[in-house]
C-alpha cells in the first residue's frame, strides 16, 4: 500500500507517553506509527524534525455565532482560528439566532457548518423549558449533546425551572447523550445584579460581585442530584472556583456520570486583572480571585476536572469596551491560544506533555464517545494531528488572530509553543502557519461516529411521561 502522507522525525505525544516515531496516513486515517524504516512508501512526506506530534485538541465549548452574529464570528473564521490553535474538533453552543432548539434549525445549522468548517465539529441542541418535546428529533437530526443554561448569559436564553430540568434529564437520559451545563443559579445572580445596579455599581468588578462562587456550588450540587436520580449524563462547563470542586467530587464519589472542564481564563487570570482589562475580561462565569487558581490546577492533575475547553466567545471591540459593565457583552476568543497557553505552563514544569494531551484530547474523546476515532495517535484513528514547535517564543497580537473578534485579554501575553501544521482527517487545514483555503468545508459533524455507553436511566416509573400515562385512579386504596 502507498500511504498518502508519512510524517518523519517527530516526537509523538499521547496521553500516556512521548517517543520518537514516524506516522503514516492513508485515506484520512492513521495507518502506522513506528520507526522511519518501517513506514510504507508515500505520495508525500513531511520532515517534522524539531516538532512534537500530538492529537488535535477537542474543544467541547465554543460559540461560533453562526447563524445570527456574523460580525462577531462565523464558521469559517472560527474554525480557521481552531486550526491555527491545533484544535481539530469543536462543539458549538446553541445560543445563536435562532437558538438550536428544533430539528429544522439544527438541519440549517448543519448546512452552514458543513459548507464553511475547516475542522470537524459537533452541534449542541438547546435543552430548556420549552424544548423538551424536541429532544428525540434533535437526537435523530445529529446533535453531539445538549446544552442547558441554569444561569443567564449572552443570547438571553431563559433558564428552566428545576421542575423542567428534572423532566429534561428524564427525557435525555434514555438517549445516552450528555447534557452540558452552564451551572450558575440564575435567581441569585439576577437579584444581586439588580441590587448592584440600584446602588450605582457599574464598574468591572461589579460583575464578579453579582456572581459569587456560591451560584456555581448550588447549581452543580442541584444538577448532580437530578442526574443521579434520572441516570442522565452531565458535564459541568467552565469551572471557575475552588468551591464548586466539592459538589463535583461528591457527585463523582456517588457514581454520577459527571465530567467537568475548566478554561485558560480561570487558570491564568484573576480579579487582580479587572483594573487592567476592564470589560475585556467580562465572561460568564466571571474570572475570580487568585486563590481559586491552584485548586483548579490541582483538580486537573488529580483527574477531578477532566478536560480543558475555551468557551471561545467572540465579540467586537466596541461591545467589549463600553463604560458600563452591565452593557459589555460577555466572553472573548480563546480557541487559537488555548494550546500555546497550556504548553507555556508545560515549559515551566507545571504539567507534562502527556497531561496536556489527556486534558485536551483523550479525555474529551472518552467523555463524548469519540474513541477510538478521535483524541489518540494510533492505527485506525482519524489523522487529526497538531505538529507543534515547543521552542517557539512569541506574543499574542489580537490584530493577527484568525477570529473576527480583535480583542481579548490574551493580547501581549508571552507564549512558548506554537502549532506549525494542523491536519484534520489527514488533510492540512493549516500548513506552515498558513490557512489551507481548499479545506474550507472539509470539516464534518462527529455525531455520526459518536458511540456513548449504553444509557442507564433510573426511576423510569416516576418520570413525568410515566405518571401522565398512568390510568386514572391507579394506586388508589
Amino acid at each position: 500500500m502507498i500511504a498518502d502522507l508519512v510524517i518523519d522525525n517527530a516526537i509523538v505525544v499521547t496521553h500516556e507517553a512521548a517517543f520518537p516515531a514516524s506516522v503514516a496516513i492513508h485515506e484520512g486515517k492513521i495507518l502506522a506509527v513506528g520507526a522511519k524504516d518501517s513506514m510504507p512508501a508515500a505520495r508525500e512526506t513531511l520532515d517534522a524534525a524539531g516538532l512534537h506530534l500530538m492529537p488535535g485538541a477537542i474543544d467541547v465549548h465554543v460559540h461560533f455565532r453562526d447563524p445570527g452574529y456574523p460580525n462577531k464570528e462565523d464558521w469559517a473564521s472560527g474554525t480557521a482560528a481552531a486550526a491555527f490553535g491545533g484544535v481539530t474538533t469543536v462543539f458549538d453552543m446553541p445560543n445563536t439566532i435562532p437558538p438550536t432548539a428544533n430539528a429544522q434549525i439544527l438541519a440549517d445549522k448543519h448546512a452552514i457548518a458543513s459548507a464553511k468548517a475547516y475542522v470537524d465539529y459537533g452541534l449542541y441542541g438547546l435543552l430548556g423549558e420549552n424544548t423538551i418535546e424536541h429532544v428525540p428529533d434533535l437526537v435523530a437530526g445529529g446533535v453531539i449533546g445538549f446544552k442547558l443554561y441554569m444561569g443567564n448569559t449572552f443570547g438571553a436564553i431563559p433558564s428552566p425551572s428545576t421542575g423542567a430540568m428534572l423532566e429534561a434529564f428524564e427525557v435525555v437520559a434514555p438517549t445516552g447523550k450528555r447534557v452540558s451545563l452552564h451551572a450558575e443559579t440564575n435567581s441569585i445572580m439576577e437579584r444581586r445584579q439588580e441590587r448592584l445596579t440600584q446602588a450605582g455599581r457599574t464598574d468591572a468588578l461589579a460583575h464578579l460581585a453579582a456572581r459569587p462562587a456560591v451560584v456555581a456550588v448550588e447549581a452543580v450540587a442541584r444538577a448532580a442530584i437530578l442526574a443521579e436520580w434520572t441516570g442522565a449524563r452531565i458535564h459541568v462547563l467552565h469551572i471557575s472556583s475552588a468551591a464548586e470542586l466539592k459538589p463535583l467530587a461528591d457527585a463523582k464519589a456517588r457514581g454520577v456520570d459527571i465530567t467537568g472542564e475548566t478554561c485558560p481564563q480561570y487558570l491564568f487570570l484573576s480579579a487582580d486583572d479587572y483594573g487592567r482589562l476592564g470589560g475585556i475580561i467580562r465572561v460568564n462565569p466571571p474570572v475570580r480571585e487568585a486563590e481559586n487558581q491552584q485548586p483548579i490546577w490541582d483538580a486537573l492533575q488529580s483527574g477531578l476536572i477532566d478536560m480543558i475547553a475555551t468557551d471561545h466567545a467572540p465579540h467586537t471591540p466596541e461591545e467589549k469596551t463600553r463604560a458600563n459593565i452591565w452593557s459589555v457583552d460577555c466572553g472573548f476568543p480563546g480557541v487559537e491560544t488555548q494550546r500555546p497557553a497550556m504548553l507555556t505552563e508545560v515549559a515551566k514544569g507545571r504539567a507534562s506533555l502527556t497531561d496536556y494531551v489527556r486534558w485536551s484530547s483523550f479525555n474529551p474523546a472518552r467523555a463524548w464517545g469519540l474513541l477510538p476515532h478521535k483524541g489518540v495517535i494510533q492505527p485506525g484513528a482519524d489523522a487529526d494531528i497538531a505538529l507543534v514547535d515547543l521552542s517557539a517564543r512569541w506574543s499574542v497580537d489580537d490584530a493577527k488572530i484568525q477570529s473576527r473578534s480583535r480583542i481579548s485579554p490574551w493580547h501581549g501575553r508571552d507564549m512558548c509553543g506554537l502549532p506549525i501544521h494542523t491536519l484534520v482527517r489527514g488533510r492540512f487545514a493549516m500548513k506552515h502557519r498558513t490557512l489551507v483555503e481548499e479545506t474550507r468545508g472539509w470539516g464534518r459533524s462527529v455525531h455520526a461516529i459518536q458511540a456513548m455507553p449504553e444509557p442507564q436511566p433510573l426511576h423510569t416509573d416516576q418520570t413525568m411521561q410515566a405518571v401522565l400515562q398512568a390510568p386514572a385512579g391507579a394506586g388508589a386504596r
